[in-house]
């Protein structure tokens, strides 16, 4: 069986269990090490409103790269640190996702073998960029952020996007899911405001490591209020899941 790329979401609801899920991205690391048949994994902070410098407290994330699909539903039905996660959140999400495309590096290494061949009729696409940014142009990068991310506002296509990441304003990602490439496509390279977000990181030299990533989701389980027609995207997956 291929490898698979898992990324699942919590959000927590009270400020004690915000703050137990804060405490995890301390915690949580020993826990996970070892696990069988993981060979990658981050645990996540995010941005509000999307992508933002402000930390949004009530959701994190554990993205993982997995040999199998079998380790991966292991894993999610009996790990005691997955266990926590969920008793703790308000509402969990978890993407199951095939890697397609996948240039550049995360801590030195590419975790995801972007080789596989799209299932046909499955035109979805999750997208993950991560970066890390030379500290003399964090101020820069940070101000050309807004203008950037304005044109995803009702773009056609995006169902959901996040900033995501390990270390604030410094190792920053992006996580955005899409109902086709066509729509990721148009909005990566037909608006005015990411393009020259794209030409200033090219003259510049704003990252110190950089890496660009596409899948194929074909499974998603749980609830995610942030995605008002989830239902209609899951059920356009059916059908798709042969890793599991």
């Amino acid at each position: 069986m291929s490898q698979i790329t898992t990324l699942a979401l919590f959000r927590y609801g009270s400020w004690r269990r915000k703050l137990w899920a804060l405490s995890q991205m301390g915690l949580a690391s020993g826990r996970l090490k070892g696990t069988p048949g993981m060979r990658f994994f981050k645990l996540l902070g995010t941005g509000a409103e999307g992508f933002s410098t402000r930390p949004d407290w009530a959701v994190y994330g554990v993205l993982q790269v997995w040999d199998a699909a079998a380790s991966a539903e292991a894993f999610f039905r009996d790990h005691p640190q997955f266990q926590r996660y969920v008793r703790h959140a308000e509402e969990s999400l978890i993407i199951y996702m095939r890697p397609v495309k996948s240039k550049g590096h995360w801590n030195g290494v590419n975790p995801f073998e972007g080789n596989a061949a799209p299932e046909a009729g499955n035109s979805a696409l999750a997208v993950i960029t991560r970066a890390t940014i030379h500290k003399k142009y964090l101020r820069t990068f940070w101000k050309n952020v807004p203008a950037s991310q304005r044109p995803l506002q009702g773009i056609r296509g995006l169902i959901y996007t996040k900033g995501i990441g390990e270390t604030p304003f410094v190792d920053m990602a992006t996580f955005s899911l899409w109902t086709d490439a066509d729509a990721m496509k148009a909005y990566a390279y037909g608006t005015k405001a990411h393009q020259e977000v794209i030409r200033k990181t090219r003259e510049l030299g704003w990252y110190k490591e950089e890496l660009f990533a596409r899948f194929q989701p074909y499974k998603i389980t749980g609830t995610w209020k942030d995605i008002p027609n989830l239902k209609t995207f899951r059920e356009s997956l059916k059908g798709r899941d042969t890793n599991s």
